[in-house]
């Protein structure tokens, strides 16, 4: 017995089909301070340059319309999509009302995200929280709702480190295992962006008495781009996932990193499936700029569905592989061992 926690309410796993683990609904990236007009156009002239380069112009960094994000749930579930995990955390903006009314308005099952971002995106009172009080904040968000709402969290994080990582986000991975230990939920991490930066963070979570079964290490793309260093974070039991699904261009734009294309992403997955860690990976296109929606000629949501699931099916992977990428392995995951 078990649920999957909702912003509309808890669902049995069994009712829900494909999943995305990691994607951002309602969200607002932008780096505080950053200069550049939040407001400007993104139009056919300047679309192409503008999502090159990503998440550097502040207007494409941010999407907080409702009525937008049920337009891209609703393309979404054409393409046979069931469930999108928002993990948008503390700092990013969350908006657990707005995703409430997105998913009734679509009806797509939304995950909602306890946690907090990196130490930029954050207040100065959740910089000063001790890993204890984030813990409390951490476990209301799933038992009780958030941010002052009856909507609950289903999944810890993603929760951000930096690298070198700074006190507050080692506190927030502290918090996480704790909240973990409570609840039951799972844990995702956003890495810092250097080879070492995984197996810190399993570190701490593993020395705070996380179950690291249930922690999925996000943005192997950029943090081990040519598939190397991966293996010995799931010979620790750990998830891993591969999110930029949809990003088909080498240039990465925060770092001198050659990312690698949906084949190669695939290439990856592949090889460590076939060395025995097929349900220990996630997959996801952790959309967070509007170039990527389908809205401003972006993949949208559904592009794995779409367009990635036959690859894999060329590629030569199995039908269970398959469907624990595109629904058992997440559903896994955010299962809450609570009845209906």
């Amino acid at each position: 017995m078990g649920v999957v926690r909702t912003v509309c309410g808890d669902v049995a796993p069994e009712a829900i089909g494909p999943a995305m683990f990691h994607e951002h609904v309602l969200f607002d990236i932008v780096p505080p301070g950053a200069p550049g007009d939040r407001s400007a156009a993104i139009t056919p002239a300047n679309r192409w340059q503008i999502d090159y380069r990503s998440n550097e112009t502040p207007a494409n960094a941010h999407q907080q319309d409702v009525d937008v994000a049920a337009e891209e749930l609703r393309a979404f579930s054409a393409d046979g999509g069931a469930l999108i995990v928002d993990q948008s955390v503390a700092g990013l903006a969350r908006d657990a009302a707005g995703l409430a009314r997105a998913s009734e308005a679509s009806g797509v099952h939304v995950v909602a995200a306890a946690g907090t971002y990196t130490a930029p995106f954050l207040s100065a009172e959740t910089i000063a929280a001790s890993a204890e009080m984030l813990a409390d904040r951490f476990t209301a968000e799933i038992t009780t709702g958030l941010d002052g709402t009856t909507v609950r969290a289903g999944l810890i994080g993603e929760i951000g480190c930096s690298w070198p990582m700074v006190p507050v986000e080692a506190r927030a991975l502290e918090a996480a295992a704790g909240a973990q230990a409570r609840t039951g939920a799972a844990i995702s991490v956003h890495p810092g962006r250097h080879p070492d930066a995984c197996g810190a963070i399993l570190d701490i979570l593993e020395g705070a008495g996380a179950d690291l079964s249930r922690v999925v290490l996000c943005h192997m793309d950029r943090t081990c781009p040519d598939g190397t260093g991966i293996r010995p974070l799931l010979e620790r039991g750990a998830c891993v996932e591969w999110d930029f699904f949809g990003i088909e261009q080498s240039h990465y734009w925060m770092g001198a990193v050659e990312l690698p294309t949906d084949l190669a992403r695939l290439r990856f997955i592949a090889a460590h499936a076939d060395a025995g860690f097929g349900d220990q990976i996630t997959i996801s296109h952790d959309i967070c700029t509007k170039t990527r929606l389908t809205r401003w000629g972006g993949h949208g949501y559904g592009h794995i569905l779409r367009n990635v699931r036959p690859l894999m099916a060329r590629l030569g992977f199995s039908d269970s592989l398959i469907a624990a990428l595109c629904r058992d392995t997440p559903l896994r995951l955010l299962t809450l061992k609570e009845a209906v």
